[in-house]
């Protein structure tokens, strides 16, 4: 199944294995909290260096040798974070980040080693991330009669802003309807029942797939359509007078497509009192997670030469100017200079 970076977030609700390097890519409104290294992933790759990187939304972590050896942690699949000892092939002996999480019908455990001594800075990172990420949910998560509304009046989230507040908008989920109000912020679409404002909804516009018009037995409605990974409900409303009906619908559209252009995810952290800000190279800096360039270094030269003369009689020396002395004969279109260069480069 193909993945994309925009649409339906996938990032915080999965856990994959060895991803091409476009699904390692920030989408946008995810940050970088925390780079690290050297990490070892101590269960899946014992003995390899790798660096671990943590964003708004997952947990990243990809070998520096051969990055397309790497995983992807959602924050909403983490179970539980602590330390475990461990026996650690680079380190031996040692505490480690343990992480428990679950995908699907899975779960999983991941065991991160820190490879420079005393440094405890992995576990704290990723269990202030999700913390944060745990405490945010009303950014991203459909809400059905909850305690979001005092006074008649949202409460409201940190970064959250009220574009439009519309009186006399109907819920069409009863044969009778009930009388409400619409509040639109910039995260998220509230209403709430003006007779009892514990009958509400909170959808964020993360959940929502399309607005739109259509027909039901109450004439013209407002429609959300709600994605399946947030429970896929269609929820109508109707507007008192049915003129407002066409222009609230177009700014509803504009509002949920700047959303999806530019997502309020909501976890924000501060590090000794000083708040984080994503970087404006953000991306550029994931990129060094990229696809291995296609050089023959001289492990990958020695096994090729392996496999080429398998079965083969053994090649007789030749003498080379460059080193001085004798050495099995090069393949075709290399030379010592070039498998020195690529060695010393790599």
């Amino acid at each position: 199944m193909s993945k994309r970076k925009t649409g339906a977030v996938w990032e915080d609700r999965e856990v994959l294995f060895d991803l091409p390097f476009n699904y390692l890519r920030l989408r946008p409104g995810e940050k970088i909290f925390d780079r690290i290294e050297p990490i070892e992933d101590t269960k899946g790759n014992s003995g390899t260096k790798g660096r671990m990187v943590i964003t708004n939304l997952r947990i990243l972590w990809h070998s520096m040798a051969s990055p397309r050896i790497n995983l992807s942690i959602g924050l909403n699949c983490i179970l539980s974070t602590n330390t475990k000892v461990v026996n650690s092939g680079l380190r031996g002996t040692t505490q480690a980040l343990n992480v428990l999480a679950a995908y699907k019908s899975n779960k999983y455990e991941f065991i991160f080693t820190n490879l420079s001594p005393n440094c405890v800075r992995h576990y704290t990172s990723v269990a202030g991330v999700h913390k944060a990420y745990t405490a945010s949910r009303m950014y991203r998560d459909l809400k059905l009669r909850g305690a979001i509304i005092h006074n008649k009046q949202l409460r409201m989230l940190p970064l959250e802003k009220i574009c439009l507040n519309e009186h006399s908008i109907w819920n069409l989920s009863s044969d009778s309807g009930n009388l409400g109000t619409l509040v639109v912020t910039n995260v998220r679409i509230v209403w709430f029942a003006d007779v009892n404002d514990a009958f509400n909804v909170s959808m964020p516009y993360i959940t929502i797939e399309s607005i739109a018009i259509k027909d039901s037995k109450f004439g013209e409605a407002l429609v959300f359509v709600v994605r399946p990974q947030s429970g896929g409900y269609v929820l109508g409303f109707r507007a008192d007078p049915r003129e407002r009906l066409r222009p609230l619908v177009t700014e509803l559209q504009a509002l949920h497509q700047a959303y999806t252009e530019k997502p309020i995810f909501g976890i924000e952290l501060t590090w000794n009192n000083v708040d984080t800000k994503p970087d404006d190279d953000d991306i550029e800096e994931l990129e060094e997670i990229g696809e291995p360039r296609g050089e023959m270094g001289p492990n990958l030269y020695l096994a090729s030469q392996m496999a080429q003369n398998k079965g083969d009689a053994e090649s007789l020396p030749v003498y080379s100017p460059y080193l001085g002395l004798a050495i099995e004969p090069l393949k075709e279109g290399f030379t010592l200079k070039s498998l020195f260069e690529v060695q010393t480069t790599s």
